[in-house]
């Protein structure tokens, strides 16, 4: 997927014109639609105020990446686990590892 489809793609799922991402991010309208058409390539800077913007990362906006599958909130979320105590690290993991395990178990079931 390219960074322009990607930038549309989120603006849309935010509910937002081109014009509220401009505003948000300081990057001009006119060059948020040429990135989303493919016109045009955005520079670093102004790719992380798109991101920024957005709530994503660098990675995730151009989609690569090893985070690039993963939004700010969910890397956040990420960091802060890891800080836990190694008890309380392992409960959850047990119970992320519940609902994936269960999660496959329907879908194999469904089909």
């Amino acid at each position: 997927m390219n960074t322009g489809k990607i930038i549309a793609d989120l603006r849309d799922k935010l509910a937002w014109s081109q014009t509220d991402l401009a505003d948000k991010s300081s990057v001009s309208r006119v060059m948020i639609g040429k990135y989303e058409r493919g016109e045009a390539v955005p520079s670093i800077d102004a790719a992380k105020r798109i991101a920024d913007a957005l709530g994503v990362s660098l990675d995730y906006l151009v989609g690569e990446g090893i985070n690039a599958r993963f939004d700010k909130k969910t890397l956040k979320r990420l960091e802060e686990l890891e800080l836990l105590e190694e008890d309380k690290k392992r409960i959850l993991y047990d119970l992320i590892d519940t609902y994936i395990r269960d999660a496959k178990a329907r879908k194999a079931y469904a089909q």
